[in-house]
């Protein structure tokens, strides 16, 4: 298959002139805290309209990943000391913003005995004795598969369950070397049986899959429990990342949400610019309400 890069946008991957002036606001606010957004890290194209209402995915335990994947612009190397207070900054700016509903997510911090499990687990209890009205999405990482370390995410006060499986199985050698196609299913899966939160996944389009594969990956998901699924287009954040194979069309994502539905997903968001944090409150609230 030819994975040579896709440089000419299509007319529909178009998002708003990011406000400068509002997306200083929220870094300044950001910053005076000591905390990071995977919307800025991960160079997400949304980052403009989540800011422009006040909501942000915060990205915990620093912004050095100890892996290198190759559609991901978080730094990669060696992480900075754990940063215990880092829970209680991040409840206090919740409470402070009033942001109803938290998307957690993390770098991968293979470097630590539980992953940093601990230390997303610690903020999601922090930002629920602050805010108890706030709904917290935990959108975490692999642990390298320790069940240990994924069970004090389960077991800490969150209201949906995130792990992504970012891609099809056969493109995890090349792209994401550090993680395990089967080892992110048996995490989902876990999640699943072991308790009654709503698990979720997400993985993108345009690497260089076909038309088999996502089937194939769309049943492995839903096979593992999953009940909330995020299909987007990958855009290259960077030159050092992998070149884009394909810009799927609107319509062929409607294709995806509707064979997701049928194989009974209960809520499929499908599009060019969804990312799995995406309208996560509004994700939440369609699937709360059936």
């Amino acid at each position: 298959m030819d994975h040579s890069d896709v440089t000419r946008l299509p007319e529909w991957i178009r998002k708003e002139r990011i406000n400068l002036q509002e997306l200083h606001d929220m870094k300044v606010t950001l910053r005076r805290q000591g905390l990071h957004t995977v919307c800025e890290s991960a160079m997400c194209p949304n980052r403009g309209e989540c800011f422009k209402k006040g909501t942000a995915t915060f990205l915990l335990l620093g912004d050095v990943c100890t892996r290198n994947c190759g559609f991901c612009n978080v730094l990669s190397g060696r992480p900075e000391t754990l940063d215990v207070g880092e829970p209680g900054r991040i409840a206090n700016t919740v409470h402070e913003m009033g942001i109803r509903y938290v998307v957690l997510t993390m770098v991968n911090r293979d470097d630590l005995s539980d992953g940093g499990a601990e230390i997303v687990a610690e903020t999601a209890r922090k930002i629920k004795e602050v805010s108890p009205g706030a709904k917290v999405e935990a959108l975490v990482g692999d642990f390298q598969g320790n069940r240990d370390a994924l069970r004090i995410i389960l077991d800490c006060p969150i209201d949906v369950f995130n792990h992504n499986i970012e891609m099809v199985e056969r493109l995890f050698p090349r792209i994401r070397p550090k993680a395990n196609y089967r080892q992110s299913l048996a995490i989902l899966k876990l999640a699943a049986t072991e308790t009654t939160t709503p698990t979720k996944s997400g993985f993108m389009v345009g690497l260089g899959e076909t038309d088999e594969e996502i089937q194939v990956l769309m049943s492995d998901l839903r096979e593992a429990g999953v009940t909330i699924l995020t299909i987007g287009q990958y855009l290259r954040p960077s030159v050092r990342n992998i070149k884009v194979a394909k810009y799927y069309t609107p319509e062929e994502f409607d294709n995806l949400a509707e064979r997701g539905e049928k194989m009974g997903f209960s809520y499929v968001f499908a599009g060019p610019f969804v990312r799995s944090s995406y309208m996560a409150e509004e994700v939440f609230g369609a699937v709360a309400h059936g």
